[in-house]
């Protein structure tokens, strides 16, 4: 079984930061999986934030290019995303998510709220 724990959300004003974290556990090889974030607004659809593959490629949601960066640890089965100069729109319930084809395993989700 596959578990993914998210951490780091909270509440910011515009401008600050957040750092979410997720820790993978399971009996699967995570390093073959993509491993990323999706965020899901209220009234919008789940959309991929940010996403490493196995072998390093990073791509991002346009919105979002200049202002998160994202990383994983291999070894320790993690994936970090910092999420820098924080907008209202960037509110939302983040998911950490762990994807091989057409497998996903999701996190619970955690909420990052920006608003003055």
């Amino acid at each position: 079984q596959v578990q993914l724990v998210e951490s780091g959300g909270g509440s910011v004003q515009p401008g600050g930061s957040l750092r979410l974290s997720c820790a993978a556990s399971g009996s699967i090889f995570f390093s073959r999986y993509r491993m990323g974030w999706y965020r899901q607004a209220p009234g919008k659809q789940r959309e991929l934030v940010a996403a490493v593959t196995s072998g390093g490629s990073i791509n991002f949601l346009d919105s979002v290019k200049g202002r998160f960066t994202i990383s994983r640890d291999s070894a320790k089965n993690t994936v970090v995303l910092q999420m820098n100069s924080l907008k209202p729109e960037d509110t939302a319930v983040y998911y950490c998510n762990v994807a091989l084809g057409a497998i996903n395993y999701w996190g619970k989700g955690i909420l990052g709220t920006v608003s003055s």
